[in-house]
């Protein structure tokens, strides 16, 4: 089954969900807004008293005059820090409530989606949303926000000051700073994409690392040490090509907002020395329309720079909405009424190749013990994932209570059937809380007698019990971590079981006192095994042998050993090499 990458959302999408985390907690973000505009209007009043002071010392003001106006400056600009500390403070609180929100969001979503389609996407690029991406916006609703905010506020409060002023200067301010809409707008027709590549890029690059990472033994010991070496630097060049494209981007950009911010300022002295010439307009106001504009460049630099970080989580945003658009298991027709299990004229292949299942049907009765048994490559296992649900038919179909698998919600699958392979997952936490995932509001003792049903009562004779850290200072071996995982499966109760290579980490006399303390614990429910050991075809009730895909023999232990078919012939194998 190839990776892929998981989609995109597009423009309107990511803007949609924005609104959305905004609106959840609009209350907090409207008084975030009103703070920021009355400390905008605050910080308006300097300039404007400096030009006050100005017009005074000409016109033969006093020192008290000058004095009274500076306390009133000092006022303003004390209100103006206390308001934008507060607005901060506040805005900050928006920010980290919503970033918890988005990750909680991601993991939701995750969670929900069809465990085919989590196995057909790249490991990387599932981790890097998860990660780095979600980081990303999170670091942006935390501080751009807020800032934003504040310097969008303060920026229209200083232009609208600047035109009270002299709509003259006015206009000349604003068509000076033309140069940085110019220059926004060549940046951003190209931003989007360039980061879109940059982030499919480090998804690759995390995909390649975690890939070689994770299999360091087998590719030391086949020999193929120089080939990932060298899927590793295609990988990073890949990604280093992405990153200096966007850096040429804000190359251009930076230094195109920086001559922009002189040029008005440099307008307006000319302009308004010359209007100052005609009697046009008082010293005072050409003074206070310069200070404006220099004060104009602070709010404008902070948007400028949070715009281009915007352009990159902007398309981490999308990448993680994109989660979202991924083809989820569609709502069922049908509540499965009852626990048969049907596979009609199944067919399957992974990636468009020859199929791996050829037309294989069979009915499954609710309580029996069914192994499944064949030679590496006859479909097994994937017979296995199609029952779980895992993987969708090409043609044909599985049900289960005459509902199709594949289109039952993931939570209502689980209710039925569940496969347990020998890939198991023990979470950095405590045994209980790896237990409690499966049943939340299992008390201690139900949670001790699972461990006890998979052979796991060395639990309690551990120093914290169940307060033991699974993955901590000590970690649990594998037959440990995989007999917590068994034990997580009797918690979860299903009414079908299907067992591949469960118990493969397991030594001999434990995996089969799990499996048949599994089987106990079942009763009256469906177990399905894989079976890698035929001690397990053994003490099935019904045994499919499958070959090429296809459904060969089906039938009682004694009845296929006395067929004198393949299942006799592994049997005669097996049993020859001294099994029992």
């Amino acid at each position: 089954m190839a990776s892929r990458l998981l989609p995109v959302a597009d423009p309107p999408a990511v803007r949609r969900a924005a609104l959305a985390l905004i609106a959840t907690d609009r209350r907090v973000f409207v008084a975030a807004i009103l703070l920021n505009a009355l400390a905008a209007g605050a910080g308006l009043a300097p300039p404007w008293l400096v030009g006050r002071i100005i017009a005074a010392v000409q016109n033969g003001g006093g020192v008290a005059a000058v004095d009274e106006l500076a306390l009133i400056l000092v006022a303003f600009a004390a209100a103006q820090f206390l308001l934008s500390r507060y607005a901060l403070y506040i805005a900050n609180r928006f920010g980290e409530r919503t970033a918890a929100r988005l990750r909680e969001q991601f993991v939701d979503r995750v969670l929900a989606l069809p465990a085919g389609v989590v196995e057909c996407s790249d490991t990387g690029d599932l981790a890097a949303r998860g990660t780095s991406d979600t980081g990303q916006v999170a670091t942006v609703l935390r501080s751009a926000a807020p800032d934003i905010l504040i310097s969008g506020v303060q920026s229209l409060f200083i232009l609208v000051a600047v035109f009270v002023l002299s709509p003259v200067l006015g206009i000349c301010g604003v068509l000076g700073m033309s140069g940085i809409g110019f220059a926004l707008r060549w940046y951003l027709r190209r931003a989007r994409s360039a980061y879109l590549a940059e982030g499919a890029a480090n998804s690759v690059l995390a995909e390649t690392l975690a890939a070689t990472v994770s299999g360091a033994r087998t590719i030391e010991a086949l020999g193929l040490a120089e080939r990932r070496i060298a899927a590793l630097t295609q990988a990073s060049e890949t990604s280093k090509r992405a990153r200096y494209a966007t850096l040429k981007l804000r190359s251009v950009l930076f230094p195109a907002v920086d001559i922009s911010y002189v040029i008005p300022v440099v307008g307006v002295l000319v302009i308004g020395g010359l209007m100052y010439d005609s009697g046009a307009v008082s010293l005072g106001i050409v003074v206070a329309a310069v200070l404006y504009l220099r004060q104009l460049s602070t709010p404008l630099d902070a948007i400028l720079i949070w715009t281009e970080t915007l352009q990159s989580s902007g398309a981490s945003f999308a990448r993680i909405e994109g989660v979202a658009e991924v083809a989820s298991t569609p709502p069922c027709a049908a509540q499965p009424d009852g626990e048969v299990m049907i596979v009609d004229d199944v067919r399957y292949a992974y990636d468009e190749g020859r199929d791996v299942l050829r037309g294989v049907s069979l009915t499954i009765r609710p309580g029996e013990r069914l192994a499944i048994v064949g030679p590496s490559g006859a479909g097994k296992s994937t017979l296995g994932r199609l029952l779980a649900g895992v993987d969708v038919p090409r043609s044909g179909i599985v049900t289960v209570g005459g509902a199709a698998i594949a289109a039952l919600p993931p939570a209502l699958l689980r209710q039925h059937v569940v496969l347990v392979t020998q890939e198991h997952h023990v979470f950095n936490d405590s045994i209980r809380a790896n237990l409690l995932i499966a049943a939340p509001h299992a008390t201690d003792a139900v949670l001790h007698a699972a461990l006890v049903v998979v052979g796991a009562g060395w639990v309690s004779e551990l120093p914290d019990g169940l307060d033991t850290n699974a993955a901590g200072h000590t970690p649990l071996g594998g037959s440990q971590g995989q007999q917590i995982a068994l034990a997580r499966v009797v918690l979860a109760n299903p009414h079908t079981l299907i067992l591949d290579e469960a118990t493969a980490l397991l030594d001999p006399s434990t995996a089969r006192h799990a499996e048949r303390a599994l089987a106990a614990v079942l009763t009256g429910r469906t177990v399905i095994a894989i079976a890698h050991r035929l001690h397990t075809a053994q003490d099935a009730d019904r045994i499919v042998v499958m070959e090429g895909g296809r459904i060969s023999e089906l039938g009682t232990h004694p009845e296929l050993v006395a067929a004198g078919g393949s299942y006799a012939a592994m049997w005669r194998s097996w049993h020859g090499g001294g099994g029992s």
